[in-house]
């Protein structure tokens, strides 16, 4: 019986012992691995050549493999004919080629395009990817005649052509496999086929090291077109469920702010130019919330502040926007003023603390700073980053009573606020602009 070696006897190695143990007597390497059946196991790379195989293959970790290879290279016979059985071509394609230049060897690239889970029962049928770079031709014929004796499918494709194919094959299989793990999918008794199917894609392909995956992702040129035309369509699906409208026949619009916000003028403006029939404006307080409801459908339109002409951006809607996709419809400005508020029962001298939006504060820093340079600054957390929102819990006694609002006119009317002080912003012409957004 002629002798193989195999480099690597992983998971995938122990198949190929498997698949070749019938008509070949093997050897191996791996320093993790002590023993496989059928398999003499040797401790050196030159032990491993001492015994002159008609081939290696070369089961490693796709992204070892270079390194690994080039170990090897030196102690190869060069009547032996090199096997690489990595799930990605184009990369050993170019690794072999360029060090055959130094190491002139027999070389067939091969993908057997399946594993240890698939192959349990048998090889029959099994297809198996090859392409000869350097080997002869009656030696390339001989070993595709050998693979095709042992019962596997074998098919001839070029690197970029395999590699092309198994992004949109293997590759969307244990990006989607990794997925719904990700995900949880778990077994119910009420599956169906299809739910048994897709929990079993989950489980097959979560059997195979995160290093495989990683690996097979990133070393196909061709997976990064796959994952993006992939989640393109995931979002075009999503949006096709989701309604219309979230509360038909309404036109409903989330905002940044709450009642009496400088966000609800900002929206009734909107509503006015666009001339929206039956508005309905929800209050969310935050941009996060208002891309978040855009996004599982709870709104048909969001407006939220982005850029300040005295503070600059709005850094709470950057941060949310590089969190959710949306598509700007519109964008706009309205003129900002702002007051500082405080109970009636509260004297102006008893006041201790200013609460507002960080951008708020930037807007009237020196005016602050000149003639409130006693007060403390505060901006609330998750909700209460709104001024309104604040301004709301104040009356509610979930504030010390001795806390200022900084913020829009309305709120005195709307919460019966004493006015302390107008226009304490910096500049004349301040001016704030909101962008529209709904679903992209």
């Amino acid at each position: 019986m002629d002798t193989i070696a195999i480099v690597g006897l992983g998971r995938f190695g122990k198949t190929l012992a498997r698949l070749l143990s019938p008509e070949f007597k093997l050897i191996g390497i791996d320093p993790d691995v002590k023993r496989v059946k059928n398999v003499t196991i040797v401790t050196s790379i030159k032990s491993l050549y001492s015994h002159n195989p008609k081939a290696v293959f070369f089961a490693v970790p796709i992204g070892k493999f270079k390194r690994v290879l080039l170990k090897h290279l030196p102690y190869v016979p060069e009547d032996t004919t090199i096997f690489d059985v990595l799930s990605v071509k184009m990369h050993p394609y170019e690794v072999l080629r360029q060090a055959i230049k130094k190491y002139p060897r027999k070389v067939i690239l091969n993908h057997p395009m399946f594993g240890p889970d698939s192959s349990r029962h048998g090889f029959d049928e099994l297809p198996w990817v090859i392409h000869n770079l350097s080997a002869p031709s009656d030696e390339f014929k001989f070993w595709k005649r050998t693979l095709e004796s042992l019962g596997l499918k074998v098919i001839e494709l070029t690197p970029k052509q395999h590699d092309k194919m198994a992004a949109f094959s293997q590759g969307v299989v244990h990006f989607l496999g990794r997925s719904l793990a990700k995900f949880g999918l778990k077994p119910t008794p009420i599956d169906t086929m299809g739910a048994k199917k897709l929990y079993e894609l989950t489980v097959q392909t979560t059997n195979d090291t995160m290093e495989l995956f990683l690996d097979l992702q990133r070393y196909n040129p061709y997976t990064k077109a796959m994952r993006i035309k992939l989640m393109q369509a995931i979002e075009k699906i999503h949006n096709k469920v989701l309604s219309t409208k979230a509360n038909p026949p309404y036109t409903t619009i989330g905002i940044q702010g709450g009642p009496g916000s400088f966000n609800e003028i900002a929206a009734t403006k909107f509503i006015k130019a666009k001339k929206i029939n039956k508005p309905k404006i929800k209050y969310l307080y935050t941009t996060a919330n208002v891309l978040k409801a855009l996004n599982y459908g709870d709104i048909d339109i969001g407006i939220f502040a982005a850029f300040n002409s005295h503070g600059g951006m709005v850094w709470e809607s950057v941060e949310a926007l590089s969190r959710f996709k949306a598509k700007i419809i519109d964008q706009f400005g309205i003129p900002i003023h702002h007051h500082l508020m405080k109970l009636k029962d509260v004297k102006t001298s008893e006041l201790k603390a200013i609460m507002a939006h960080p951008q708020v504060f930037k807007q009237c820093k020196n005016s602050l700073k000149q003639k409130y340079p006693h007060l403390k600054q505060i901006t609330g957390k998750g909700e209460l980053i709104d001024t309104a929102k604040a301004a709301h819990a104040l009356v509610k006694g979930k504030l010390p009573k001795t806390t200022a609002i900084l913020g829009p006119i309305a709120l005195s009317q709307l919460y019966n606020l004493t006015v302390v002080e107008s226009n304490l912003e910096d500049m004349k012409d301040n001016i704030t602009y909101f962008l529209a957004v709904k679903r992209g």
